[in-house]
């Protein structure tokens, strides 16, 4: 799983005594034990008598909704960079964009545009043939192909894009 490779890198960080993959690593995994628990709050809330035991096993995370927040990290990363650029802060973006390198180890690769937009194509060709066309159903169609692995803002402008041709 996942997380197992997480936590192997993270001992290796630390017999390494690397601090920013150390730091980075603790992070990305306490973010992982908060989604957990927020997990295991709501499926305590919506299965009052479960067990403890039969709690812990549905907590666990799968390896898509760790990717999940592993993407979230990511996107916060970016935008910090963002920041603090915009705030001639170029020491903390450095640092940000450290831990957004080894952030990128555990997600897929990015789709490039043009295979977003054929992604697109392929969506709109098939809405189009159910007799709808519009932006919402698009990105319905075409969300969870891109999840993850492209920024959701490049692919609605890409989806706007092609459906003007339309």
């Amino acid at each position: 799983m996942l997380v197992e490779e997480i936590k192997k890198d993270l001992i290796s960080a630390q017999k390494e005594r690397d601090e920013v993959r150390l730091s980075t690593l603790r992070m990305l995994l306490a973010a992982i034990v908060n989604k957990e628990k927020d997990k295991r709050l709501y499926v305590a809330a919506l299965n009052p008598a479960l067990s403890s035991l039969e709690l812990d096993a549905k907590e666990r995370l799968t390896d898509e909704e760790v990717m999940e927040v592993i993407s979230s990290e990511a996107k916060k990363r970016k935008d910090s960079i963002a920041s603090f650029e915009k705030g001639a802060r170029q020491d903390l973006a450095d640092q940000e964009k450290k831990e957004l390198d080894l952030l990128k180890k555990y997600l897929p690769e990015d789709l490039t545009e043009d295979e977003i937009r054929q992604i697109v194509k392929e969506a709109i060709a098939k809405t189009n043939a159910e007799g709808a066309g519009n932006l919402g159903i698009v990105m319905k169609e075409v969300s969870p192909k891109t999840k993850g692995r492209a920024d959701g803002y490049l692919v609605s402008q890409i989806v706007k894009q092609e459906l003007e041709k339309k």
